[in-house]
């Protein structure tokens, strides 16, 4: 039996989530008879502080039309390769988490065991010399991969750094000459449909009434249509991410951006350091259960050494994810369908991935029960996922100089967590049922920047000899070495291709 098809798609709500939404439903509904309406109120503001994102960007600008060269120019962007990590383990100690996996595979057996084999007779085999990202970030190089290399060592991903309000402004003029309807006013009313409560309409505060058939909820944290008219609910995770506040500031540049985000481990939570062209983004995660806002502004502004460009913001939150974030007629992106501390860059590929599920099950008149079940099973699993990496970053700390690291050492952690780090300390294998955000070999990458190592390893490569291997994996170090110090620099890169306009002499 056919339905309808939608008409009409209301975005309420700006900022990052808003326009990315808008900018990809507009070219998805490029031939089809749809109208698109963005509305917010800039009046408001947005959070607008997520800088950082991990490498599905890249895919997520390509399929919208955007020039990455010109983007980059645009947002004052810097690339990332990866981010890295201080004091997380100790006090002291550093390590990297790069877009790039460790390695190759060989006789179908995961890398990571030829290399937990040859670290068991060589302790001091470190994995970041597998790594082709790591090998760049360590000389604070930068090189674009090519499209199907013809070696698998030169395979890695990227990100980038950039600036989210410019980010914003670009896909905005993008969606607008695609025919999107701009609306800046304040919501007043959000009016629901007899019998079934759908959303029917929303009021404007100048008296206009704009309805639709499929309404999108990109208004932060409030969730304005999907919590507070439609009462969704929520999951709270803070027993897991303690953190739940944080405090930004951007400051000049002191040095050339580093093609890397910088996160420290402090008192009661961490610290950011993400670099554009023009500035650097800097805040601080903490939980006020162990630290209060003023004592975590002053601890911020003592570790930055550019001068500040903006007065330090405050925000507060509760990590957690929205029960559904496809409710009814609503569909909820970003902050309104809910929220994991930016320690992985995670937010904006949520988004996105909010984006390809609404796009994959787009829906008709009949809104599908089944099809936005499964959207809202694929979230939770997302989330999941996502929030049981995060976990792993605290639960594996071997910090115990304060209160809030000694409760992250001592926590009990979700059991799908629990049962994924038990089987790699076990085997050294690394679970994955379904794709996730983060792929094994960044898994691989926290494991071991903690000092994970597995009891065994996978009985197929008993055979080798280790002569073998350790002969093996010295040409796949020396091969990745040279290309990590032949490539260009990181800011030589961009004056090359992609300075902003403002910055060209």
């Amino acid at each position: 039996m056919s339905h309808p098809p939608i008409s009409k798609i209301v975005i309420v709500g700006g900022g990052t989530a808003g326009w990315m939404a808008a900018a990809s439903l507009s070219r998805f509904v490029a031939n089809r008879p749809i109208s698109i309406t963005l509305i917010e109120s800039t009046a408001i503001g947005t959070v607008g502080v997520g800088e950082a994102t991990i490498p599905s960007i890249v895919d997520f600008n390509n399929s919208i039309g955007l020039d990455e060269l010109e983007f980059i120019r645009a947002t004052r962007a810097s690339f990332k390769l990866g981010i890295q990590f201080e004091n997380w383990r100790t006090q002291g100690d550093r390590f990297f988490h790069p877009f790039a996996d460790y390695g190759i595979n060989f006789s179908g057996v995961e890398f990571q065991h030829y290399f937990y084999r040859l670290k068991k007779n060589n302790p001091t085999e470190d994995l970041h010399d597998y790594s082709i990202g790591s090998q760049l970030a360590k000389h604070n190089n930068f090189a674009q991969p090519r499209e199907n290399p013809e070696n698998p060592l030169a395979d890695y991903s990227y990100a980038y750094h950039f600036d989210a309000a410019l980010y914003a402004k670009v896909l905005r003029e993008l969606s607008i000459s695609r025919g999107v309807a701009h609306i800046d006013q304040k919501i007043e009313k959000v009016n629901l449909r007899d019998p079934d409560g759908f959303i029917e309409s929303v009021l404007l505060d100048n008296g206009q009434v704009i309805e639709s058939d499929l309404f999108i909820d990109c208004t932060g944290f409030k969730g304005l249509l999907i919590e507070e008219n439609l009462h969704t609910g929520y999951e709270d995770w803070q027993q897991w991410l303690l953190c739940d506040a944080a405090v930004a500031v951007q400051s000049l540049n002191t040095t050339e951006p580093t093609p890397f985000t910088r996160v420290t481990a402090l008192d009661a939570g961490w610290m950011w350091q993400i670099p554009l062209q023009h500035r650097t983004g800097n805040g601080y995660v903490f939980c006020s259960r162990f630290l209060d806002k003023a004592k975590a502004e002053e601890t911020l502004l003592q570790r930055i050494s550019g001068k500040t460009i903006n007065t330090p913001k405050p925000f507060a939150f509760k990590a957690g994810r929205r029960k559904k974030v496809w409710n009814k007629n609503c569909y909820a992106l970003g902050l309104a369908s809910g929220f994991i501390e930016p320690l992985e860059s995670t937010s904006i590929s949520l988004i996105q991935t909010g984006i390809t599920h609404l796009l994959t099950f787009f829906p008709d008149m009949s809104f599908d029960a089944g099809m936005i079940a499964e959207v809202n099973r694929r979230h939770q699993h997302e989330m999941e996922r996502i929030r049981d990496f995060i976990v792993l970053h605290y639960k594996l700390t071997e910090r115990t100089d304060t209160e809030f690291w000694r409760y992250c050492q001592a926590m009990e952690i979700p059991p799908s967590l629990e049962h994924k780090l038990e089987l790699f300390k076990s085997c050294g294998h690394i679970l994955q049922h379904e794709p996730e955000a983060f792929e094994k070999s960044s898994w691989l990458s926290i494991y071991n920047g903690f000092g994970i190592i597995p009891q065994r390893t996978d009985n197929r490569i008993d055979h080798f000899k280790d002569a073998d291997i350790a002969n093996q994996l010295a040409k796949i170090k020396q091969v990745l070495d040279q290309a990590g110090k032949n490539a260009t620099s990181h800011a030589e890169f961009i004056r090359r291709h992609c300075v902003a306009p403002d910055f060209e002499s």
